[in-house]
């Protein structure tokens, strides 16, 4: 059993200490929070071993999960890993590019594993549907949350489409070729709204949209793919895949039949994959257990949330032109 402590006591943190503290697969050792009020009160409160340094939690873990601010992510990437420990970093990896090129490189240098938190890829409806996603050619989603003043200090790229620009870079497998993007600032000093087109060396293009001051919550992804649609709801955890097939002679009553221009006749018919239920985070974190045991890669590399930063950034460049 792997043992591993908790940077980091704030909203998220909490949930991965809980989560932690009832996964067979983790001995939860304890947690360190700069804020010694809230230390002293989750503590208190949970029963969880309070740290008082980094480094004193370091020691005495296998694994060191990250919930920490952004900002605050390299520092403690870089103690753990020297140290020879595994890290599991909560999404964006690191609040720069070249911080987070440097996290791959001590990684490999301490021979330690890393995973990202870029917790949509344990979504059940996406997991119930990533196989079916072949080589889509056009990708639509929108990602609106009401407003929350948590999270409001960085751009809304980083905040909330970072987890779209990672499910979409897992499906396609090309490199990105062109991005155009706006944002708009309407309550924060950073842009709340915004859009951006990623264009892709093979063709496919996707349109994300990403709003942190709506009236309603949404999480969707379409991919348009050569005769099938799938559509993914991240929110209610809900898929819908659309395909079409060369029609039958003869068919049913109940058949769906279009015609085109040129008279060729297709049939659609629905599929509707299992979903099957579970917590994306307690998923994300013994995924991450099942990797330093069996000496796999994780399901979400260090290069995966590296790359998944950069597209980001390149989409706030664009709001600068």
């Amino acid at each position: 059993m792997l043992k591993i402590g908790v940077l980091g006591a704030g909203h998220l943190g909490k949930i991965h200490l809980r989560l932690l503290n009832q996964s067979p697969k983790y001995e939860l050792v304890g947690f360190y929070d700069p804020d010694s009020n809230n230390a002293d009160k989750v503590a208190a409160e949970y029963g969880y071993r309070k740290f008082d340094s980094v480094t004193a939690l370091i020691e005495a873990v296998d694994v060191v999960d990250i919930v920490t601010p952004t900002l605050s992510h390299y520092d403690c990437a870089k103690e753990a890993i020297t140290a020879g420990k595994h890290v599991f970093l909560e999404k964006p990896i690191s609040n720069t590019v070249e911080e987070a090129e440097e996290i791959i490189t001590l990684a490999k240098q301490h021979n330690v594993k890393g995973q990202v938190g870029h917790v949509e890829r344990f979504n059940p409806a996406f997991i119930a549907t990533k196989n079916m996603i072949q080589n889509p050619m056009f990708i639509e989603t929108h990602r609106l949350a009401e407003f929350n003043p948590r999270g409001t200090d960085v751009p809304v790229v980083l905040d909330l489409m970072i987890h779209d620009i990672d499910v979409i870079l897992s499906v396609v497998k090309s490199k990105v070729k062109n991005i155009y993007a706006s944002g708009v600032s309407v309550i924060s000093d950073t842009p709340d709204i915004a859009n951006a087109r990623i264009e892709f060396e093979n063709g496919c293009v996707a349109n994300l949209t990403s709003s942190r001051i709506s009236l309603k919550n949404m999480r969707k992804s379409r991919f348009f793919q050569k005769d099938a649609y799938i559509s993914v709801d991240f929110l209610d955890k809900v898929c819908e895949v659309v395909k079409m097939k060369d029609a039958p002679e003869t068919p049913g009553d109940f058949d769906m039949i279009l015609q085109n221009a040129e008279g060729i006749k297709k049939q659609i018919y629905f599929e509707n994959p299992e979903v099957q239920a579970n917590n994306a985070i307690l998923d994300e974190l013994e995924t991450f257990a099942d990797a330093i045991n069996n000496n796999t890669d994780p399901v979400v590399t260090l290069q995966d949330g590296t790359e998944a930063l950069r597209v980001a950034y390149r989409v706030i460049d664009c709001f600068k032109k």
